[in-house]
């Protein structure tokens, strides 16, 4: 055991010792009080055998009895004269001396005991303090290359310039350019904007120094700040390298206007990110990686040029992009002569890299769990709905036979509306198999690839969205519908907002952006929501007069769906003949 340890222990267990015996002293004393005038009664009857005599306020009395209480002490100077000539015994005690040393060394005690603590604790803080602002600095090894980064064509060309950058800046320094200090990639959450930033220093052929923006967001005042300058220094430190921000969003948003001190930890943070970036020395080798889902909420300070002079956005994946990120995911798995990426990639629009990497690993375990030798396109089919929309339920009895029924009216809506109002778009499969996410059944409508949406398009999807409830209060009246719409309508709703508060597509709120007015603090207009639901209810209104004419087909569906459960393409179309 420490030496401090153990005498930390003695110290406290005496300190406690003492506390008891006062505490129990304290207790014992504690007698019966009495009024002055009834002791003076006792003392004329001579029935008092002794007195205590002591500076405080209250004086002990013991009867003959040996009764023992407290009373008034009077403090006069006759008043121990007066005891003797009633012959009774004066016993004088100190002046609580006993008790004031203890108190004191009590006090004393437990000052020393604070301080030991307060001075440990302290330690302890600053070496936390340390190790929380310390970066780690984890290189990788150079091993991910642009190779390994399938799709992204335009992306990776904008970094491969960078490359060229990092290792020869002399080169650059003769014609006067300067290095950019930081490129942000921005895109949708798994399109690959980490795995560029590993390309990019594995290429370049120097260390980089990953951190995410969450990382800075601390406790402690000023601590955030000093994190940045660490992970700056490190990569001074280094020489030439990347550092890449995870996450930006969360370290670098905008200052608000009433704000400009930058007091608030957060804006510390900021200002110091934004210190350090402007004072890299000219072309040095360090560049600045950032990668955000959100660049619309990031501050102005952190894009204009000097800071991250180039904004890169990643996108997902097109047709061919899918097909060579499959290709690339599949190259190490033992694939069937069936699969056919190709259709895979047709089948699979609006995938990001990392969503089609987990389809080809549950298509694995898939293969690995029923014991076969290769990944067939059985496999790939089970993890596509798996990806999509979870595993199918084993247990269904519980599942009441008019639940069944409401599913498939409602997922045959959805289908029907699409093939009717989006007949570009594919219905592949429609279920009304439960699954684990909690859904009662789907209809998976596929669009194809394209770079924008018309307002035609954006209304028709409106409409499909819509299709499951309307099909419901068509059979069952308006009283019986249900609560299965809950995501149809919240995904109506946000399309809706969109097409008049963002794209400009509705000639009665006009072509204000309205995120460009909650950015600035202004009000937001109701007209804006009363738009929105005149929008949805007209369309509403149209969908249930679509299968008011179809439903004849509606009905065809529902039933083909609770006989078999589920329809594949193939016989979705021959239903829906038109």
């Amino acid at each position: 055991m420490n030496k401090k340890r153990f005498y930390l222990i003695i110290f406290t267990l005496l300190l406690v010792l003492t506390t008891s015996i006062l505490v129990y002293q304290y207790s014992k004393d504690k007698t019966e009080e009495i009024s002055y005038t009834l002791f003076l009664d006792h003392l004329e009857h001579g029935i008092v055998e002794k007195v205590m005599l002591t500076n405080k306020a209250k004086i002990t009395v013991v009867l003959n009895n040996g009764k023992k209480f407290i009373t008034d002490n009077p403090r006069t100077l006759d008043f121990k004269k007066e005891l003797l000539m009633y012959d009774v015994e004066v016993i004088e005690e100190d002046f609580g001396a006993n008790e004031i040393i203890m108190f004191v060394g009590l006090s004393l005690g437990l000052l020393l005991l604070l301080s030991y603590f307060r001075k440990n604790i302290s330690k302890q803080a600053e070496r936390e303090i340390a190790s929380i602002s310390n970066v780690e600095d984890i290189n990788y090894d150079g091993s991910v290359k642009f190779s390994d980064v399938a799709g992204n064509e335009e992306a990776k060309e904008a970094l491969k310039e960078m490359v060229d950058f990092i290792k020869n800046p002399e080169v650059y320094n003769k014609f006067g350019a300067r290095l950019p200090r930081g490129v942000l990639l921005y895109g949708p959450p798994g399109t690959g904007k980490t795995l560029l930033a590993k390309a990019l220093a594995g290429e370049a052929g120097v260390p980089i120094f990953p951190v995410s923006g969450s990382d800075f967001v601390q406790v402690y005042a000023g601590l955030g700040a000093s994190r940045i300058r660490n992970l700056f220094k490190k990569a001074k430190e280094a020489g030439k390298s990347v550092i890449f921000i995870d996450e930006i969003d969360s370290l670098g948003k905008k200052r608000k206007g009433n704000n400009i001190s930058g007091s608030e930890e957060g804006d510390r943070t900021l200002n110091a990110l934004l210190a350090e970036m402007s004072g890299f020395k000219e072309n040095d080798g360090i560049i600045v990686v950032a990668a955000t889902n959100r660049i619309d909420v990031l501050d102005d300070a952190l894009l204009r040029p000097g800071r991250f002079d180039r904004q890169i956005e990643v996108q997902l994946p097109d047709i061919k992009a899918r097909e060579k990120i499959l290709k690339l995911h599949g190259r190490n798995k033992p694939l069937s002569e069936d699969v056919d990426f190709k259709k895979l990639a047709a089948e699979t629009v609006y995938f990001s890299g990392a969503k089609l990497e987990n389809l080809l690993n549950e298509s694995a375990m898939i293969a690995v769990r029923l014991k076969d030798k290769e990944i067939t396109n059985e496999h790939i089919n089970k993890a596509y709905y798996k990806v999509l929309v979870g595993d199918e339920k084993k247990d269904r009895s519980s599942l009441r036979s008019k639940d069944r029924e409401i599913t498939a009216y409602h997922e045959a809506g959805h289908a029907l509306i699409s093939k009717l109002v989006s007949k570009e778009n594919r219905v592949t499969k429609v279920s009304i198999i439960p699954s684990t996410k909690g859904m009662g059944g789907f209809s998976l409508n596929i669009p194809p690839d394209r770079m924008y949406q018309t307002k035609k398009e954006i209304l028709s999807n409106i409409m499909v969205a819509l299709g499951g409830r309307a099909a419901e209060e068509l059979i069952y009246g308006e009283e019986n519908i249900t609560t299965g719409a809950s995501s149809d309508l919240e995904k109506a709703t946000e399309t809706v907002l969109s097409l008049i508060g963002i794209y400009g597509m509705d000639s009665s709120t006009g072509l204000l952006n309205y995120n460009v007015a909650i950015s600035k603090e202004l009000n937001g207009d109701i007209n804006l929501l009363n738009r929105g639901k005149d929008i949805l209810e007209s369309l509403y209104k149209d969908t249930i007069n679509i299968l008011k004419i179809y439903r004849e087909t509606l009905e065809k569906l529902a039933k083909a769906l609770l006989e078999k459960e589920v329809l594949e393409e193939e016989e979705i179309n021959t239903i829906i003949d038109i």
